[in-house]
């Protein structure tokens, strides 16, 4: 873990899937994709944070690959890990 003094705090993830992304085979796919991502890069977060991820249909049919890439480059840009993508 990168945060130093922050005791026992853990970053948090909360996942939001609308109906309209489509149905609950889809929305779970886009779920698990996203908790993935929080799982494997958790430990690079400079603070732990609470993060809520909300699922557009551009998640459908994309690969884990595409969904990561995403990810981190919105971590970047918010300034939650530091590095380039």
């Amino acid at each position: 873990m990168n945060w130093s003094g922050t005791g026992d705090v853990q970053p948090r993830l909360g996942v939001v899937t609308s109906r309209k992304i489509g149905g609950a085979v889809i929305r779970n796919r886009a779920r698990r994709l996203m908790r993935e991502c929080f799982r494997r890069h958790q430990s690079e977060l400079l603070q732990p944070v609470d993060l809520v991820l909300v699922a557009r249909n551009s998640i459908k049919g994309r690969s884990f690959s595409a969904v990561e890439k995403d990810f981190l480059t919105g971590l970047t840009k918010a300034g939650l890990i530091g590095g380039a993508v």
